[in-house]
């Protein structure tokens, strides 16, 4: 599978954007999928997973209430929406798909080495 990142841009701190991660192939659905970000100097980090169902979600606790992770099989896209955001928020963008199935409501781990597959990152910049 194939992952494509889309819809980073330079926002104002208190604005609004919406990352959309589009996979190519026909396993979309059978797996967990999440986002990662990586600001400049640091590790990259776990923001967002969602179940295989849709129906569960994760979320790293600097974005809850904030952010929102949803995906639509149908059209084999993965979605973050993200509000309010922060300067904080700054970083690379990446969604990733987990490494495993798993069952049909587990939600995907936290951890970089549980997912294989990788998009290309899309930078997202809010100034304050």
């Amino acid at each position: 599978v194939q992952l494509q990142a889309s819809g980073g841009g330079l926002m104002q701190a208190g604005g609004s954007l919406r990352l959309s991660c589009a996979a190519s192939g026909r396993t979309f659905s059978d797996y967990p999928m999440g986002w990662f970000r990586q600001a400049p100097g640091k590790e990259r980090e776990f923001v967002a997973g969602i179940s295989r169902s849709g129906g569960r979600t994760d979320y790293t606790d600097s974005v809850k209430d904030r952010f929102t992770i949803s995906r639509n099989d149908a059209k084999k896209t993965m979605y973050l929406q993200m509000n309010s955001l922060k300067p904080e928020d700054t970083a690379v963008y990446y969604c990733a798909r987990n490494r495993y199935r798993l069952n049909w409501d587990v939600i995907p781990g936290r951890m970089r080495d549980a997912y294989d597959q990788w998009g290309q990152g899309t930078q997202v910049t809010v100034s304050s």
